[in-house]
This record gives C-alpha cells, sequence and structure tokens, in this order.
C-alpha cells in the first residue's frame, strides 16, 4: 500500500465508525426493535374499546395506576402460558404503591374473533381484574394496529401519567420492574 494512501484509508474507516455509531444511535431511538410501535418513554396512544358487556373501557380511565397492556388471544397458547404470571403479578402489585402510580392493573386486549371462545378464556384463566377489551376484529384490532402488534403476546408497561415505561415484560421480568417502582 503507497504510504500516501494509507492515512486516507484510515481517515476513510474512521468516517465510516462514525457514520455507523450515527446509524445505531438512530436505531436505539425508533420505536421498537422491528420500527413498529410505540417507543419507550412516548404517551401511550389511547385504547377505546368495548369489554364483553359492551361497556367502553379507556386506557386514560385507568389514569393514575401503572397499567399492563396485554395484547393476547384465547387461541394462543403461549399467551395462556403466560397468563398464570400476569395473575400472580396483578394479585401481588394491584395495591402497591409506585413512584409512577397508585395501584397497578391490567388493560388485556384481545385478539380474538369469537366472543365466547374469548369469555371462556378469562374464565379459565382466572384474569381476575375487570379491564378486558376487544373489537373482535383479531389481528385487525385496531388497538393492535396502533401499538404496531405483528406477534402475541406482547405487552407495553405504562406509568400513572401514560407514559410507556417498558415493552414486553414477562414473568419474573414484570414483577422484577414492578418490584424497582414500589416505593
Amino acid at each position: 500500500m503507497n504510504i500516501f494512501k494509507k492515512p486516507l484509508f484510515i481517515l476513510g474507516l474512521a468516517a465510516l465508525s462514525f457514520i455507523g455509531l450515527g446509524f445505531m444511535e438512530g436505531l436505539n431511538n425508533m420505536p421498537d426493535e422491528q420500527g413498529r410501535g410505540p417507543a419507550i418513554g412516548s404517551k401511550a396512544p389511547e385504547i377505546e374499546m368495548k369489554d364483553p358487556n359492551g361497556k367502553v373501557i379507556k386506557l386514560s380511565d385507568l389514569k393514575g395506576k401503572v397499567v399492563l397492556i396485554d395484547f393476547w388471544a384465547a387461541w394462543c397458547r403461549p399467551c395462556r402460558m403466560e397468563n398464570p404470571n400476569v395473575v400472580a403479578t396483578y394479585n401481588k402489585y394491584k395495591d402497591a404503591d409506585f413512584k409512577q402510580g397508585k395501584g397497578f392493573t391490567v388493560l388485556s386486549v384481545s385478539l380474538d374473533g369469537n366472543k365466547n371462545d374469548w369469555m371462556r378464556a378469562i374464565e379459565q384463566d382466572k384474569l381476575a381484574w375487570d379491564t378486558h377489551v376487544s373489537d373482535l376484529n383479531k389481528w385487525n384490532n385496531a388497538a393492535a394496529r396502533a401499538y404496531g402488534i405483528q406477534s402475541i403476546p406482547a405487552t407495553y408497561l405504562v406509568d400513572g401519567e401514560g407514559t410507556i415505561l417498558a415493552k414486553n415484560l414477562r414473568g419474573s421480568a414484570l414483577r422484577n420492574a414492578l418490584e424497582k417502582m414500589t416505593k
């Protein structure tokens, strides 16, 4: 390699490194790994949907509480396997005081298309909270589209002011996050 070309080569590598770091920084600020859905630190999009009894429930109705938005379906085996963890976490933290809210609840957003299957799964899995919603449009669920959901189970942890704190926490990761948030 010519002595005059070597510094240019090194300078070129350095420039590419900085460009690469800028690109990676940009990726870190994207909404999620695939570039879909709201980002951690952003305001959670409103969810307004009916419960099994036809009552409209809004995410904003839960303001002041820490909320786990749980996208799931009765037909989703991994979702159903995770439900006992969500129930145990709900039972442990539902009355807890958090730095970012008072109490914990779950807003279950079902991607089911059959109301009877959905209601049966709620009962079978003993999902004790009363904030279950669905528009029964399966993958075309309005909330799932707003959150960029492409696979389930999928979760968003939201503070009492409606800010997204974390995504896709399951099992002990969810419990650990909540434990760190308690007063």
